[in-house]
């Protein structure tokens, strides 16, 4: 169960006698939940942009079936892939309207309404998977979910992997910071995002991931930055032919329940969802890492061309540019000295 969650309903007593309305859909009278004697399932909705094959995707899949499982059938958690609902910002409007129970996005894009949510993707702060696990487990990940809270939204103990970022191209590949200028790239839509490719000198373009390979595809940009896992699954391979290894950000997705529509399920419900969500977080982070690691061999027979860069020349001309010292600002200094706490001193 989500630590920011309040309960509106005792464990212990609860009874809906009324049906309530989650994500749109009608619940029937649901009995007390050691019973989960429901004549029609509580109807929950996930939806994210990611595509189907994503392991973030398959591991929701699995959450669904364990909580219905758990709940003899009273919880019908639905997922909903590929941007079948939509783009990212769309989800979030969903999300916050109560439309939609559950979506992952990555705080990258949250940070248009929870500022602080992007600090995970600080570029070139986390060196390896357990300090990124250590800050987003830890105090930091602690910040960020109370002031996700405030906004009305309900994130999730675990924040999910998408891996560490590698740029890919169709023209040259990236080997240092001045390989970027002039460079059309496709990044998130996110301030953070763009700011990073800017100070490099490249022309970054704020394009939805659905997106994206039609804009390879008909060169509106040259190249995109993604986790291996998400070049394999979205086939941005057959229209990209370098990919630079340059881990310049570690990317997740929060799952965040929606502040209309979670209160409203009884607390056995919420735990259990939770529960079993958080859990299929933590085997999927490791599938990623996996995942990630066999990739470039398979990508490689599909043609790319790999490279490693040095990451110290990129962190000191982000350094050089005055980039951390910009978003310390923005962030504040207690947000910036708990990231530096798990990454080290970046201003």
């Amino acid at each position: 169960m989500s630590r920011i969650l309040t309960e509106s309903v005792s464990r212990r007593t609860f009874l809906l006698t009324a049906g309530v309305t989650v994500g749109g859909a009608f619940t029937a009278s649901v009995l007390p939940s050691r019973a989960f004697a429901a004549t029609k399932p509580i109807v929950l909705r996930y939806a994210s942009s990611l595509p189907d094959t994503h392991p973030l995707n398959n591991q929701m899949k699995v959450a669904a079936e364990a909580i219905r499982v758990q709940t003899n059938g009273a919880v019908d958690l639905q997922v909903y892939a590929n941007g079948s609902m939509g783009g990212d910002t769309d989800l979030l409007s969903q999300v916050r309207g109560g439309a939609m129970d559950l979506i992952a996005l990555s705080g990258a894009i949250l940070s248009t309404m929870v500022p602080s949510m992007s600090i995970e993707s600080m570029p070139f702060a986390f060196k390896d998977y357990d300090s990124v696990w250590a800050a987003l487990d830890g105090k930091l990940g602690d910040y960020v979910r109370a002031q996700t809270a405030k906004a009305g939204l309900i994130p999730m103990d675990k924040v999910w992997n998408n891996g560490f970022r590698q740029i890919t191209s169709s023209t040259r590949p990236i080997n240092t910071p001045q390989d970027l200028a002039g460079f059309k790239l496709r990044v998130l839509v996110s301030p953070l995002w763009s700011s990073m490719f800017t100070a490099f000198g490249a022309s970054p373009s704020g394009i939805t991931i659905n997106e994206t390979y039609s804009a390879l595809q008909t060169k509106v940009v040259d190249g995109q930055e993604n986790p291996l896992v998400v070049v394999e699954s979205a086939r941005f391979y057959e229209v990209q032919k370098y990919c630079s290894m340059t881990d310049h950000i570690w990317g997740g997705c929060w799952m965040l329940g929606s502040g209309k529509t979670w209160p409203k399920l009884p607390a056995d419900v919420q735990e259990i969802v939770a529960q079993q969500i958080n859990a299929a977080a933590l085997v999927q982070r490791q599938q990623v890492i996996d995942l990630n690691a066999s990739l470039e061999t398979s990508l490689t027979a599909k043609g790319v061309i790999f490279n490693r860069v040095d990451r110290s020349l990129f962190r000191a001309e982000l350094e050089k540019k005055g980039f951390y010292a910009q978003w310390k600002k923005r962030y504040g200094d207690e947000a910036w000295s708990l990231l530096e706490q798990y990454a080290g001193q970046l201003s």
